[in-house]
């Protein structure tokens, strides 16, 4: 596995900021590390990359362990922390330059650098001084260093913030395409990121694990059986789900579809599809009502 975490854990004084997690990701997969602020994602993702000693419990990057093996493990982790830390005096290649160099790239470092200026779309600001750059482009500023050195391993907190949306668009097929032979560990308060780019959510509250799975067993596990999403192919006069008596609650969605709330999903479902014939209606669709990741997120960290 790229990252191995065991019963890891962030004590400050009485306060447990992380509760003895445990997870693994590997080769591939973007993670999205999800949770509410002070959570503990950001102590977790600084814990991992070694910016911050764990209290208790291991981490390992690539195989080394982050506390015996910190050099080995920053070789192979690229690292965007939330709030990113740039020299704002330097220019944006003469900053990329100095990164290259500390990585000690030799041979490798032009070539990077302008392969990373064009990735991220810095072309034309590559010559501003980076406190010049508005926050949208320091961020790029930001990835461009965290995958200069083509690490096995990107670990990035909140790597969309301050990009407008077309920004957004780009940074995520950015991090899709860079995915695919890389493990990804991403932490985001906007679910259609997550959406769009994750194959699999990390859910923390408290400082523990509350989910750990795909984003469609999350949103299949937490399906409302008591509320049935039905489609007709036509509009439907609302008086008319008056007259079904397995029906509790009844709400217009969009046009033909209708989200109806009842005690019992078998006998409605019976009950509709005799209506539905009595009244010359065709039901297109009738499903029990998925929760979005933003529902499944509330209901998991809402205590």
């Amino acid at each position: 596995m790229s990252i191995k975490v065991s019963s890891l854990t962030k004590l400050y004084v009485t306060q447990k900021a992380v509760d003895g997690i445990s997870f693994e990701i590997g080769k591939g997969e973007i993670c999205g590390f999800l949770g509410p602020n002070g959570a503990g994602k950001s102590t977790t993702m600084k814990m991992i990359t070694g910016y911050l000693p764990a209290t208790s419990g291991t981490a390992t990057v690539c195989g080394f362990d982050v506390a015996e093996k910190p050099m080995e493990v920053r070789k192979r982790v690229g690292y965007l922390p939330e709030a990113n830390p740039l020299y704002f005096e330097m220019y944006v290649r003469e900053y990329l330059e100095f990164s290259a160099g500390i990585h000690k790239l030799g041979s490798d470092k032009t070539r990077r650098i302008e392969e990373m200026i064009g990735l991220t779309g810095l072309d034309k600001e590559a010559h501003k001084k980076i406190d010049a750059l508005s926050k949208g482009y320091k961020q790029r500023v930001g990835l461009a260093q965290a995958m200069l050195h083509n690490p096995e391993v990107l670990i990035l907190d909140e790597p969309t913030s301050g990009l407008d949306p077309n920004q957004i668009v780009e940074i995520r097929e950015l991090i899709k395409n860079i995915g695919a032979d890389k493990t990804v560990l991403l932490s985001t308060h906007i679910m259609q990121e997550v959406q769009a780019m994750c194959s699999r959510v990390i859910i923390i509250n408290n400082g523990s694990i509350v989910a750990d799975d795909s984003i469609g067993n999350l949103q299949q596990s937490n399906t409302r059986q008591d509320v049935l999403i039905i489609t007709f192919d036509m509009a439907v006069d609302s008086k008319l789900f008056m007259k079904l008596k397995n029906a509790v609650k009844s709400e217009n969605i969009d046009g033909n579809r209708w989200k109806i709330a009842t005690a019992s999903p078998e006998l409605l479902k019976r009950e509709v599809m005799q209506w539905a014939l009595d009244h010359d209606l065709s039901i297109n669709s009738m499903l029990a009502n998925t929760e979005s990741l933003e529902d499944v997120f509330r209901t998991l960290t809402k205590k």
